[in-house]
């Protein structure tokens, strides 16, 4: 039943579950194949008696998806982020033995796309082919594995797009009528005046426009309960916390309002067939994309795939857009009378300098620029390991240089360099364990064997950066085992020959285990570290056990540099060639100039106690558009205090956050 919930149709025989733990399982079976599967905090391992060929009968599903890239330009290093993290949790599935499915894309509908072909004097056809076609290029040049990359421009698509509104019209769940509202069109979202802040959209900050119109409409109450009740029963179902309270908070709880799903004002649509001056709004449009792309079909002859894929494991998407994955969607599947996805993960925002990326900001920055520099692996990793769980992450040139010749080029690069280099002179690149072991060798072995577990959990948790420091870590450790053990002063001596030759054995093998977990996050170096060192990628299952790396193998006899140092006067000097409008000093910009107030003498000022707080909690005002309340915990007492900051952060990204308190200011009441 465990492995049938996973999605598994054809469960062997021969499979016996076994609950002792892996490391009793290898001793009581020869040439076990294991199979770790998560079904609500329950782990249990596999393995089968018989042919290998059983191990496909067997395979647990992943299906993964990414937001499809809206087609209004070329997609910058915030929004490749996305595809390289999806890219990363799907490749280790992958080692983990599971059949995984990726799929991504790209939404290609909507009033912004026809503006937008309008200025550049194009069909809006012709504009989604070429921009599609430039973030298909991005993708693959970031080296991402996806399965399947959709547009909502195929015909298979549309066709189900408008099988499904029929439906959802005759089911009684769609009606027609008009909305009056004011209308975003970057975010393609309607508000009503009470949702603006200061006056412009909720999401993006910008001006909306007032708009009426016939449309259509989704009865959103409908399901409204049993969509909290989904909510409150999965605490899985949206990652992370914060977000899920975002949601009950600011827009369950309070209760939906029927969601607009046609519009009229502009063509550039997928038609509404039963009544085609109506083209269907783009989230509707969107968001089934994940059950296009893999065969669903409204009338009942879904495929094959469809069947076995969904529901979803994971919806990957930008914190920007949870709100439409985590409310729109889930009840247009409950209207579709099909199951949820198991988990939707909000990620946060990678920011340029203090803000989010935009290009009327001019604080963009595109991935193939950062690859001409640095190189596809060196973009991934910083990404991948400078993003936090929850809160947003900067990049910057400065940021990337520091990265590369730290954590690339001397943490990495130098440690393989110095290991092949090392086995060379001292033995001809043959690596042999002589078992000449010291207490400081079972130091190192502990860190080995610990890390692919510690790597393991921080993936089940969708902790990508966390688990790329994991590896690091193991790095680090070899590099101090190199200071401890020091292989240039063991080679002066001639009856410490089998000591150097098993402290470089034990290199080998610790730098292998790590270039092996590093493929999923940084796949064309762990490649060349592996091929430096003459070894092969190993099974997750394989890691419990130091010294698989086969005794007597030879490393390459010319190390190549993996990562070089970088000068970040001579990188900023080229970005400034690059960007010169960018990098100029604009001397004629204006501070910005507030009231002055009375002038205080020092006495004034020293009766100010200044105290650091840390927010352990954050609530809107009711009926405030600018205030927040904060519990704000300063030594061992709480205060509350309120402040005009809501058009800046939500309650959820306050708390957590340190904060300078004037502490002696006279409390008032509001």
């Amino acid at each position: 039943r465990l492995l049938q919930r996973r999605g598994i149709a054809h469960v062997p025989a021969e499979v016996s579950a076994v609950r002792q733990g892996r490391k009793e399982v290898v001793s009581r079976v020869n040439k076990p194949v294991f199979f770790r599967l998560q079904e609500s905090g329950i782990r249990q391992f596999f393995y089968l008696k018989g042919e290998m060929k059983a191990m496909e009968k067997i395979r647990p599903k992943y299906y993964i998806t990414t937001a499809i890239a809206y087609t209004s330009g070329k997609p910058h290093i915030g929004n490749t982020y996305e595809i390289v993290l999806a890219d990363s949790i799907a490749r280790f599935k992958r080692q983990q033995g599971y059949d995984v499915f990726f799929q991504t894309g790209t939404d290609e509908h909507g009033q912004k796309i026809e503006l937008k072909a309008e200025e550049k004097g194009v069909t809006p056809k012709a504009f989604v082919d070429e921009v599609s076609a430039e973030i298909k290029r991005i993708w693959d040049l970031m080296n991402t594995s996806y399965d399947k990359f959709i547009r909502t421009t195929d015909a298979d698509h549309e066709k189900q797009v408008q099988k499904i509104f029929k439906k959802l019209y005759d089911k009684g769940d769609i009606y027609k009528g008009h909305y009056e509202g004011m209308y975003c069109t970057p975010c393609e979202s309607f508000f009503t005046e009470s949702q603006l802040v200061d006056g412009k959209c909720p999401d993006c900050g910008r001006e909306v426009q007032p708009a009426k119109e016939e449309a259509y409409f989704f009865r959103m109450s409908k399901y409204a309960d049993r969509l909290i009740e989904h909510i409150n029963t999965h605490p899985e179902f949206i990652q992370p916390v914060s977000r899920k309270n975002e949601m009950m908070n600011n827009f369950l709880l309070p209760g939906l309002q029927d969601l607009c799903v046609s519009r009229t004002s502009f063509k550039w649509g997928i038609p509404v067939d039963f009544d085609p001056k109506h083209v269907v709004y783009v989230w509707l449009d969107a968001l089934t994309n994940y059950i296009t792309g893999i065969g669903y079909d409204c009338d009942g002859n879904s495929s094959e795939q469809f069947r076995k894929d969904w529901p979803a494991d994971l919806h990957l998407i930008g914190k920007d857009i949870i709100r439409f994955h985590t409310i729109y969607w889930p009840i247009f599947l409950m209207a579709l009378d099909l199951p949820l996805p198991k988990q939707v993960f909000g990620h946060p925002w990678l920011l340029q300098g203090d803000g989010k990326m935009s290009k009327s900001k001019g604080n963009v920055l595109y991935a193939d620029e950062l690859v001409d520099f640095f190189g596809v692996d060196a973009v991934r990793y910083f990404v991948l390991h400078e993003m936090p769980f929850e809160n947003d992450g900067v990049i910057s040139w400065e940021l990337m240089v520091e990265r590369m010749n730290s954590d690339l080029a001397n943490t990495l690069g130098n440690l393989v360099n110095r290991t092949v280099s090392m086995s060379n002179k001292y033995f001809g690149g043959v690596v042999e364990n002589k078992n000449v072991n010291e207490p400081v060798d079972e130091e190192l072995k502990k860190v080995v064997l610990e890390t692919p577990d510690k790597v393991t959990a921080k993936m089940e948790e969708l902790r990508v950066a966390d688990a790329i420091t994991e590896i690091f870590t193991l790095f680090k450790r070899c590099n101090k085992y190199i200071d401890e053990t020091m292989p240039w002063a063991l080679a002066k001596d001639e009856a410490k020959k089998d000591r150097l030759a098993t402290v470089l054995y034990n290199l080998v093998e610790s730098i292998s285990v790590g270039a092996t977990l590093l493929e999923s996050f940084m796949p064309e170096t762990s490649d060349k570290v592996l091929a430096q060192l003459g070894a092969q990628k190993r099974k997750l299952s394989q890691m419990d056990t130091f010294g698989l790396y086969p005794s007597g193998n030879k490393v390459t006899e010319k190390p190549e540099i993996l990562f070089a140092r970088m000068d970040i006067k001579e990188v900023t000097a080229k970005v400034a060639e690059l960007h010169p409008a960018k990098e100029e000093v604009k001397e004629e910009e204006k501070g910005i100039d507030i009231e002055p107030k009375d002038e205080i003498t020092f006495e004034e000022f020293g009766k100010m106690q200044f105290q650091v707080g840390e927010i352990i909690s954050c609530e809107a005002v009711k009926k405030s558009k600018k205030l927040l309340c904060s519990q704000v915990k300063i030594g061992s007492q709480v205060k509350q205090i309120v402040s005009g900051i809501k058009a800046h952060y939500t309650p959820e990204e306050m708390v957590g956050k340190k904060v300078m308190v004037l502490v002696n200011l006279k409390p008032a009441k509001l």
